[in-house]
């Protein structure tokens, strides 16, 4: 009987042998995903590189968007003084979809719109919504649009306040504190806001509302108390904001267009570009992929993030 030769497939692979081909198997996978993603960014990367924002030619009409939550923004700061010294820009229209925002974040749009005010005419569009905050960013301009149907208004100031001790109480949990002084981190979330906490908070809310209804009867043309029994928080229509004085007239960018043309001599047929937020191209896509997965890696809403702090918003965690 003679010896017959073994075929390698039939050779059984000893233990070595299979852990090799596997982790071969599993490299060469692994290998292949890396290059689909080196692949993908600079697919990015190249197109980013040969999409970049053309700029206007000649004359143009900004457009400076205002949509979501409102908060101080170097960046915007940065391009609404920019506007002001571009002699290409021949008006500004700011497009406004906001519930408000950080009383700060009001204030600071409201005195850049004002020092661009006096270089540029200036109007503001209020599409869906413009209350707060938003509002207040609006009566820096020349002139107000809104839809009849706008939601406009919400003249003022709250500080929210969760009182969490009675749930702390029931599950056993004891909170303690060390201050420097009776009203350091007060009120505590942990306690009722009342006393001596509720009352300085009550003055810092009092000092931003006061402002709000000043800055508001000053640019409005309203006295103070017709701004006053407006500045009860209540949100009206477009309709009533106009017969209320809150805004100037019913109507969108066309309209705004129409007006800038009649009172400021600003022509139709100029370019409208918007100038914020700035596009987002190549690199900064991928910055957004990558944000977004970091995100959802460490479960992070998809949204803004619930503003904290003294607000001037009509509803507290509305966003875009």
């Amino acid at each position: 009987m003679t010896d017959q030769p073994v075929s390698e497939s039939s050779r059984p692979l000893d233990a070595h042998g299979v852990i090799a081909a596997e982790t071969y198997r599993r490299s060469r996978g692994l290998w292949r995903v890396l290059t689909f993603i080196a692949l993908a960014i600079a697919v990015i990367v190249g197109l980013g590189r040969f999409a970049l924002p053309q700029s206007p030619t000649g004359d143009y009409v900004a457009r400076l968007v205002i949509d979501g939550a409102i908060a101080t923004d170097p960046g915007r700061l940065r391009t609404i003084e920019a506007l002001a010294e571009d002699g290409a820009v021949k008006a500004v229209i700011v497009a406004i979809n906001s519930p408000g925002g950080t009383t700060a974040g009001g204030e600071e749009l409201y005195e850049a719109l004002g020092q661009l005010r006096a270089s540029k005419p200036t109007v503001a569009v209020i599409k869906e919504l413009g209350a707060s905050a938003a509002y207040m960013t609006a009566i820096a301009t020349d002139h107000i649009f809104a839809r009849r149907l706008s939601i406009v208004g919400s003249i003022g100031v709250l500080y929210q306040h969760v009182n969490a001790g009675k749930l702390l109480e029931t599950i056993g949990v004891d909170l303690d504190k060390v201050a420097s002084g009776p009203l350091k981190a007060e009120p505590d979330f942990d306690e009722p806001l009342e006393g001596a906490p509720r009352a300085s908070i009550a003055a810092l809310v009092d000092d931003s509302f006061q402002w709000f209804v000043d800055v508001v009867a000053e640019r409005r043309g309203l006295t103070r108390p017709a701004t006053l029994a407006l500045a009860d928080g209540r949100i009206v229509t477009g309709r009533v904001g106009m017969e209320a004085g809150l805004i100037d007239a019913i109507g969108g960018e066309v309209e705004a267009i129409a007006w800038l043309e009649a009172e400021r001599d600003v022509p139709t047929d100029l370019e409208v570009k918007t100038v914020w937020p700035e596009p987002e191209l190549g690199l900064d896509l991928l910055g957004i992929f990558l944000n977004g997965q970091a995100r959802a890696a460490l479960g992070l809403p998809d949204g803004p993030i619930t503003l904290d702090g003294l607000v001037s918003l009509w509803q507290v965690g509305s966003h875009s």
